[in-house]
């Protein structure tokens, strides 16, 4: 059977490195992968571009006729969408083709249609998908609780190159340093981080660095300034080696207001950053005790920065959450276990 495996772009993002690891890894005998995507930087982690076809971010009748000509073309049975709109590209394709492929839909984050049009989101899950991927246990109930049937949905956790993400024991310095990996935008929520970094501005030795881009640049410069915490607060602009970014790191920070189950989670514990974050959507399911890591209920600063002080104080502490976070990963976040669990939603639909 021959797969089309779709998203929306391919500019640095969470569904985006997951669409190039199904690209890289995935292969099987009796199975032919194609791609299609919009236009973005990670394009030159495809292999196969023989396979791959480019898609418009605005186009959409394009997007169709491109959709259209490669699954006839290719006789396409399955195609594997990872965003709603190429879902949508899917249904309406289903829809006017003699052949009908089945349509697998892995869902990264809250859609604006689950939330404005809960009835509409449901009965096209349960009418026209074959299964619906969660990567968090937590986003599964929420999608039963909406009224998607059962069977139709099915986790499987995002999984950590841990050829990449490696892990190794940090050197201890007179700096401590806390970062956050993410995109500068409001759902992030910066804000929270900046006065987690305020409130332990007197302490010289914590110094603060935000990595990632987006159209909160500038406002979080601003805000960096209005504080007086130029001397205390690091913007590092887009990170394009973001194991390498976490690795320096002592301490990684998530501060958001909604995640699903977000892939900077796992690389920290991967390569022995310990994590500090809000306890919202599957964070608790990769966190599951203090053990790996530490959860902030309700964005408490005053967790936060207690939590911080834990870690600057007590080195050896840092080492075991290290060295316990990298085992959690290893056995269950990896990307061979990810892959294997992908194929298998795959072969059930032969």
């Amino acid at each position: 059977m021959n797969v089309l495996i779709m998203t929306d772009k391919l500019i640095t993002g969470g569904a985006e490195n997951y669409f190039c690891k199904l690209e890289n890894q995935l292969k099987h005998p009796e199975y032919v992968f194609y791609t299609a995507a919009g236009p973005g930087e990670l394009f030159e982690q495809i292999h196969n571009k023989v396979h791959f076809s480019l898609l418009s971010r605005s186009n959409h009748l394009a997007n169709l006729l491109t959709i259209k000509k490669r699954i006839v073309e290719s006789e396409i049975g399955l195609i594997h969408a990872n965003s709603l709109r190429m879902v949508l590209y899917a249904v309406v394709l289903k829809k006017l083709l003699p052949n009908k492929p089945s349509i697998i839909y892995t869902k990264h984050n809250v859609t604006m249609m689950e939330n404005r049009f809960r009835n509409i989101f449901v009965s096209l899950v349960n009418r026209h998908l074959t299964r619906v991927i969660t990567v968090s246990d937590d986003e599964r109930l929420n999608l039963l609780q909406l009224g998607v049937q059962t069977e139709k949905a099915a986790t499987i956790y995002n999984g950590v190159d841990l050829r990449k993400f490696r892990y190794y024991p940090k050197k201890q310095t007179d700096t401590f340093k806390v970062g956050i990996l993410a995109r500068l935008s409001s759902e992030k929520n910066h804000e929270l981080f900046l006065e987690i970094a305020k409130r332990l501005k007197s302490d010289r030795h914590i110094q603060f660095y935000i990595g990632g881009e987006g159209p909160e640049y500038t406002k979080i410069h601003q805000m960096i300034e209005n504080a007086e915490l130029t001397q205390h607060v690091h913007m590092m602009g887009d990170i394009r080696n973001p194991e390498k970014f976490i690795g320096e790191m002592d301490v990684l920070l998530l501060t958001s207001h909604r995640e699903v189950f977000p892939m900077v989670i796992l690389e920290a514990m991967a390569v022995g950053t310990p994590i500090i974050s809000a306890n919202t959507g599957g964070i608790k399911e990769a966190i599951n005790s203090d053990n790996v890591g530490f959860l902030v209920s309700d964005y408490s600063i005053d967790d936060f920065c207690k939590y911080i002080n834990v870690m600057k104080n007590n080195p050896s502490l840092r080492l075991k959450m290290a060295e316990d976070a990298n085992l959690r990963v290893q056995k269950n976040f990896s990307l061979e276990k990810m892959i294997n669990a992908t194929m298998e939603q795959y072969l059930q639909k032969r």
